[in-house]
């Protein structure tokens, strides 16, 4: 018997095996707000507004308005959830991420016949078409811009085919045929590719793929310099499942498409224009974003003209995200600490144990290294490290160091640290001026005008609660018996 190959569904199959990972409900819910509003409370985690938790991915079967459609949001709202996907210590992910890094499995092209993405066709020249009718794209909030598709995979490539990207964007519904997709400037290799296309005055051809596998939605939001334009993060989620993603060919457009995925929207960004996101609204607002606020409605987001939407047959499943959720910091912070951990690694070698990036900063503003000191020479190396991360990721705000004996995924040992093993007067570094991530509201010239000169500047800060080397005899944890078989008093 072959066995099924890798996709959504299969990771699907095997959460429902774990007790409390996966929740179904045939309850009727409306995507317009509610369908966020009910998974805030039972598992969004993250940044959203509380109360929140950390609970089970939800499948919702009966959409309002899409009957043959099913919602699926949160499958990687939880750290330890993504580790059982993968198969692997959640505390260790980035290092599985560095690892597939440096061990890529290209994607393999497959036929139509082979690809269920497309077993229903649909074309955007049919009278009837209408993507806000046929796909259930959720909104997260009343004062959204629109229906969002906010876990699609972009995936692009160059002008001569010779280079490929898949990226995640956030993306609006705007009209029967159109979305508007917000590319943030600088960083990402589809803008590098679209500005070849626009120098022509040529649409790029692109698909929009819905309904993955985490191996993909992680892998995809990878940066540089961990991966260098040109490098196709098909590769990482390839070697993340030890099987190469399947891609087809589009049916209307010159791009491949996710063969396995359960939507494939095919398009082409049109050529040096842009829109207003929230031209339906006027409500000022994008979507949440992963700091936890409201994102402002962008002015000029890219247009995208559709050609052709394929799905599968049974039941297509729309994956969705709310965006300050846990799943956001796992999307983006587990490949952001595969970066750290790769530069500082080549840098110190040994120094820097583990890294983390906690969900407190969505994932990209804040990250928690845990440093190790052999000897006197070492004093000094955790700012070295920190300094590192900040050329690793330009997005990143605050830097916590701790020593190798504080569990970085507790907050209350880090906490612990910064109140025993800190003097603010002497373990304080802050760093003026420098780029960061413009969606933090803090970032703005009017809450700083001396040090921000415009929007996405920040002040960055470096909390070392590492122990001096010279005086670690002093800052010793009671030491505890060690008690082997402790387990078999809760038998």
């Amino acid at each position: 018997m072959t066995e099924q190959p890798y996709d959504l569904r299969k990771v699907l199959e095997e959460m429902k095996k774990l007790p409390g990972q996966y929740h179904e409900t045939d309850v009727e819910i409306d995507p317009d707000a509610d369908l966020a509003g009910v998974y805030r409370y039972i598992g969004a985690g993250g940044t959203v507004k509380r109360p929140t938790a950390e609970g089970p991915t939800m499948m919702f079967n009966n959409v309002k308005g899409f009957p043959d459609s099913r919602v699926l949001i949160g499958l990687q709202a939880s750290r330890k959830r993504v580790g059982k996907i993968l198969h692997h210590d959640y505390k260790t992910l980035g290092q599985m991420l560095n690892d597939a890094v440096s061990n890529p499995i290209a994607p393999t092209e497959v036929t139509r016949a082979e690809a269920p993405a497309q077993e229903v066709v649909h074309l955007a020249s049919d009278p009837d078409f209408d993507i806000r009718k046929l796909l259930a794209a959720p909104t997260n909030t009343q004062d959204d811009a629109g229906p969002y598709i906010t876990m699609g995979v972009v995936y692009g490539h160059s002008m001569d085919k010779k280079q490929s990207d898949v990226t995640i964007h956030r993306m609006v519904l705007e009209d029967k045929d159109t979305i508007g997709m917000y590319i943030m400037p600088g960083g990402r290799h589809i803008g590098a590719f679209l500005k070849e296309y626009e120098e022509q005055n040529k649409p790029m051809p692109i698909t929009i793929n819905i309904g993955l596998d985490p191996a993909i939605t992680i892998g995809a939001t990878f940066e540089p310099p961990t991966t260098p334009l040109g490098y196709n993060e098909l590769q990482v989620a390839g070697a993340l499942r030890n099987e190469p993603v399947q891609v087809v060919p589009g049916v209307e457009v010159d791009a491949l498409g996710i063969a396995r995925s359960e939507w494939i929207i095919e398009a082409e960004i049109m050529p040096n224009q842009s829109m207003q996101e929230d031209i339906n609204t006027n409500s000022g607002y994008a979507m949440p974003e992963f700091p936890g606020y409201n994102g402002t409605a962008n002015p000029a987001v890219n247009v995208i003209k559709i050609k052709a939407v394929t799905h599968r047959k049974d039941k297509p499943i729309v994956q969705t995200t709310i965006g300050p959720s846990e799943e956001h910091v796992s999307m983006a912070g587990i490949p952001t600490e595969a970066s750290i951990l790769s530069l500082v690694g080549r840098a110190i070698p040994g120094k820097v144990l583990n890294v983390y990036n906690a969900p407190a900063g969505g994932g990209k503003l804040m990250t928690i290294m845990q440093i190790h000191k052999e000897n006197e020479a070492d004093e000094g190396i955790q700012r070295q490290a920190a300094l590192l991360a900040f050329s690793a990721f330009k997005e990143l705000k605050t830097v916590i160091l701790v020593d190798d004996d504080v569990d970085i995924f507790d907050w209350n040992d880090v906490m612990w640290t910064i109140n025993t093993r800190f003097q603010a007067d002497r373990d304080i570094m802050v760093l003026e001026g420098m780029r960061n991530h413009p969606l933090d509201p803090s970032e703005l010239p009017d809450y700083d005008p001396a040090r921000i000169r415009v929007r996405g500047m920040s002040s960055k800060l470096v909390l070392d609660g590492t122990v001096p080397y010279d005086m670690r005899d002093k800052f010793k944890r009671a030491a505890f018996k060690e008690i082997a078989d402790w387990k078999k008093y809760l038998d």
